[in-house]
């Protein structure tokens, strides 16, 4: 009796652990198990298996298992310690798929502030907006004030897009120079955090107006070629030129896990320190918090310098968030990069519809770091 009591006990551990990593309800280890994610063997990445860097393969699965679900997931990347350990793309996307990746944009942008600064073409973070806007006039005096810094937090008193009809029609007309002066603040600078894709366009004009370089020559020279990336060509432009700083720009799954290795490696490639360590460390700190409320498992969170950040299980992460739930999700902790490219439903017509796809994707990159234990 007492033996059938104890193998009763074990069963009911087996099975509790197995409900865990699989979940109540949700698919048999045999049906993990043949979940295709085994990276594809390129040049452009080392690879390894989960167990070679210590990820539980069956949890790696699950994240897998759940991709095939998303109908508008377009691929799914998992980066550990340097090394490609799992990849697959989904609704007709591939390896070379390439699309706009809407607002993860801001966090290239971010970089891109950070190596003017460091090569010594922007002052620096209390630079004055209007300083490279000399063809503007302003009658809001507050907006003389407006920084560099607050810019980069989105606190620089600008409206949402999504919140105000005349900055969502300026944001679709193309015509953002005047905006300057023709949008109203809602916000005095510097003492709310309002979301404005106008506003990150503009730190793009004063990268561009400080170096001399358009965003995508600049970037070229000293982010993505070093990196060994290559931004797609359509990146769109503004009626006046200047490429959108706030979102469109085109890279590849790979390409954006490359970018977020950079962050990891704090700013560091091949040898070369392409961003410091400094504009690292200071872009991914929380300098808002509480700026969005929980996403699924992602809590808490913050903002720094066009980068977020929330506690996901015992995780701090940080991400570069694009419309669609195109995502470069980081938990430092792990030396773990995830990466999500999804329909960015581009266009005033499809952009409010896409919420339910968006925040789903969303939760398939925090459920599966949040199950990750702590190292």
């Amino acid at each position: 009796m007492k033996k059938t009591w104890i193998s009763v006990l074990a069963a009911l551990v087996i099975l509790l652990v197995a409900s865990t990593v699989v979940g109540c309800g949700g698919p048999s280890p045999e049906e993990l198990a043949a979940v295709p994610y085994t990276p594809l063997q390129r040049a452009d990445w080392e690879t390894a298996t989960p167990e070679e860097v210590g990820l539980d393969p069956l949890l790696v699965a699950r994240a897998y298992y759940e991709a095939q679900q998303r109908d508008t997931l377009f691929g799914l990347l998992v980066v550990k310690d340097g090394k490609l350990v799992a990849e697959n793309y989904y609704n007709g996307a591939d390896v070379e798929e390439i699309d706009r990746r809407a607002s993860v944009t801001k966090s290239y942008t971010s970089a891109l502030t950070g190596i003017a600064i460091d090569k010594g073409f922007l002052p620096g973070l209390d630079t004055k907006m209007l300083d490279y806007f000399p063809d503007v006039t302003v009658t809001d005096p507050r907006k003389r004030d407006i920084t560099l810094r607050q810019m980069l937090q989105m606190q620089a008193g600008y409206p949402w897009e999504e919140k105000s009809q005349q900055a969502w029609d300026i944001m679709w007309s193309g015509r953002y120079l005047n905006a300057v002066e023709d949008l109203p603040l809602s916000a005095d600078p510097g003492t709310k955090f309002q979301y404005s894709s106008l506003t990150a366009h503009w730190t793009g004009i004063l990268v561009a107006r400080s170096t001399g370089l358009d965003l995508m020559s600049f970037g070229k020279q000293y982010l993505f070629g070093p990196l060994a990336v290559t931004p797609g060509e359509d990146w769109n432009r503004d009626v006046d030129g200047y490429y959108i700083g706030g979102g469109d720009i085109l890279f590849t799954a790979r390409d954006m896990a490359r970018f977020g290795q950079l962050y990891m490696d704090g700013g560091l490639y091949d040898g070369q320190q392409l961003i410091s360590t400094s504009w690292v460390d200071d872009s991914l700190a929380t300098h808002v918090e509480h700026a969005w409320d929980d996403i699924g498992k992602f809590h808490d969170i913050g903002y720094g310098y066009y980068w977020w950040g929330a506690t996901c299980g015992e995780h701090r992460v940080n991400f570069a968030w694009g419309h669609g739930g195109n995502l470069i999700v980081l938990a430092s902790d792990l030396n773990l990069v995830v990466v999500v490219t999804a329909d960015s439903f581009y266009g005033p017509d499809r952009f409010l519809d896409s919420w339910p796809h968006e925040k789903a994707n969303i939760k398939l990159a925090a459920d599966f770091i949040a199950s990750l234990p702590a190292e």
